[in-house]
């Protein structure tokens, strides 16, 4: 018995090692698809003074800072989705994160540390609370998290008193300290974008590097094997959704620094930037295959996408279908592939 349980943990610790080495078409496609969105993005740019706006340093660099927190929503994402979950309630933990981290600065007095911590802290609970009850409760993700979506909304409303909370700097206001976290290095470097490309690599190394990384894969790629192996799937479940709301709570106190305010309505339909960039990289929805820098690649796509789109006056709900659209062609891609 404990002979066959060695060998069912050694396939799973191979299955994982051989999808976190593999790259698929639909990943090569995600870069040639970067390339393709860049081009049509200067063919349809508009023209300022002989010059394409979408080129413009300035434009470049917004592009950066406006991905960046989405950016990290889709980081959490992807370790869920290759764990073969979903989660739903990443917008609404970012508003809440943002709303409370305003709160507690403008009206709470704290500094930027315990600030920071705090709403790190309170969205790791609520990724726990996720976590809980999908795996004791057997529900299953897409129910919770919706679930969830609605409860951090609320949340952020309670704390708010319902409407939005501004953030002001000065001897009555925030410590200045928490600019930086939504400010810039130099002229061209957004803070966030730092911010963004630090979670990304530390998610790879997680991703590739450590045992729970090859237990995410093989638990996506077949939770059953994985579980009769003696990995406790339930664990690795309730890491992959902490970790989604512990960096939606990070994406949430830079929206804060960037936007200087809280807003209990903000964060709406992220969830589907964040799912639209993860499946763009070339991670399967039905989880065990995908990589944190395909995550990445889809997430420059969508960036590069709603910025010329905006800068063409597009309205806002062509958009969201566009996207849907997006999300759609993917997933076929990556089953032709």
């Amino acid at each position: 018995m404990k002979r066959r349980a060695r060998s069912l943990r050694e396939r799973v610790a191979l299955l994982g090692e051989r999808r976190i080495g593999r790259v698929k078409l639909s990943q090569l496609q995600a870069f040639l698809g970067l390339i393709v969105v860049f081009i049509l993005a200067c063919i349809f740019s508009p023209v300022r003074r002989g010059e394409m706006i979408f080129l413009d340093a300035g434009n470049l660099t917004d592009i950066l800072r406006q991905v960046s927190e989405k950016g990290i929503l889709s980081v959490g994402m992807t370790f869920v989705i290759l764990a073969g979950g979903i989660d739903l309630s990443v917008g609404s933990v970012l508003a809440f994160a943002a709303t409370l981290s305003s709160v507690m600065l403008m009206r709470g007095g704290y500094g930027t540390p315990e600030t920071v911590l705090a709403v790190l802290a309170a969205g790791l609970l609520i990724g726990a609370v996720n976590a809980l009850v999908i795996t004791k409760g057997r529900i299953q993700s897409f129910i919770v998290t919706l679930a969830m979506m609605s409860g951090a909304r609320g949340l952020a409303r309670l704390v708010s008193g319902g409407s939005g909370v501004e953030i002001g700097y000065g001897a009555d206001g925030a410590p200045e300290s928490f600019a930086v976290l939504g400010g810039k290095l130099g002229e061209f470097v957004p803070v966030p974008a730092l911010i963004f490309l630090a979670t990304v690599a530390i998610a790879w190394v997680v991703l590739n590097k450590t045992r729970f990384g090859r237990y995410v894969h093989a638990t996506g790629s077949n939770e059953t094997a994985t579980r009769l192996s003696g990995v406790s799937v339930g664990w690795v479940k309730f890491g992959v959704f902490s970790i989604c709301s512990l960096l939606a709570a990070l994406a949430g106190i830079i929206h804060c620094a960037q936007l200087e305010q809280g807003n209990p309505n903000d964060g709406v339909a992220y969830e589907l930037d964040a799912i639209a960039a993860v499946v763009i990289g070339g991670t399967t929805l039905s989880g065990g295959t995908g990589t944190v820098v395909g995550t990445l690649v889809g997430t420059l796509i969508i960036g590069i996408i709603n910025n010329i789109l905006g800068l063409n006056n597009v309205d806002a709900n062509v958009q969201l279908l566009l996207k849907g659209i997006i999300i759609v062609g993917a997933v076929l891609l990556q089953r032709r592939g």
